[in-house]
């Protein structure tokens, strides 16, 4: 494979999954790591990605302006979204008064919730269902239903959420960026995010790689805010703004 078309697949993978491994292209491209790495120093310095330790991002601030049904963000990036769901299950405690964000991130932390010794609090319907399922106590927000996310919104919701105090809350967010933190396409979920997250003691963002970089319409807190748990940072610029746990290097 000569180096253009090495160029244009390396580009065109980062553009898609916004950031990659030195692994993944290798596998990919079938050629050697060591290729790759040159290849990334030369696109790289002529300014078409970022190289980082062990692979390389996108250029910039990618905006994503549209919200996606449920099934089609359950499809993308689902085994990072389980790995990160179990992390963050597991910080779960006897005891915890938790806020659990309406999402496909924070679904594959339910599914994997296994302490029955706290209150959760949900804006998701299908979150409550599974979690009063499992036999939990729950309590579902109450507001406006959004079909396309399954989630309840708007004013009612915000001014529902105004009462509660959370020990931890956990977050799906469309955006993560240096500047505009942690963003979502729709102001009517931001409100709701933002009020849940600044009455949770310790919030948690749950955040697959492809949403680094990225910015939605609405931001809905600051880096500082909260907590990232995702499955591996491509950027440790983002360690001067908040803890960010790693689950592929716990």
């Amino acid at each position: 494979m000569i180096a253009e078309e090495r160029f244009d697949k390396t580009l065109h993978m980062i553009e898609e999954k916004r950031a990659v491994t030195v692994a993944e292209l290798s596998e990919a491209l079938n050629i050697s790591e060591s290729t790759i790495r040159r290849d990334l120093t030369t696109l790289h310095n002529s300014g078409k990605l970022k190289k980082v330790h062990g692979g390389a991002t996108a250029i910039g601030g990618s905006f994503a302006t549209m919200d996606y049904d449920v099934q089609m963000r359950e499809d993308h990036y689902r085994e990072e979204k389980k790995r990160i769901g179990q992390f963050a299950a597991a910080l779960i405690e006897r005891n915890d008064f938790v806020y659990i964000d309406a999402g496909t991130s924070t679904e594959a932390m339910v599914d994997a919730i296994v302490e029955p010794g706290a209150v959760y609090v949900t804006n998701g319907i299908s979150l409550a269902k599974k979690l009063v399922q499992k036999g939990y106590r729950t309590i579902i927000v109450g507001g406006e239903i959004k079909p396309i996310t399954d989630a309840v919104v708007g004013t009612e919701a915000q001014r529902f959420l105004g009462k509660y105090h959370f020990t931890k809350g956990f977050f799906g967010t469309n955006g993560v960026d240096m500047s505009a933190g942690f963003s979502t396409p729709d102001p009517t979920e931001a409100q709701v995010k933002h009020e849940a997250l600044v009455r949770s003691k310790v919030a948690f963002i749950l955040a697959d790689p492809s949403k680094f970089n990225q910015i939605a319409p609405v931001s809905f807190g600051k880096l500082e805010d909260g907590e990232i748990i995702t499955t591996k940072l491509f950027d440790s610029a983002y360690c001067k703004h908040t803890k960010i746990w790693e689950v592929d290097r716990q």
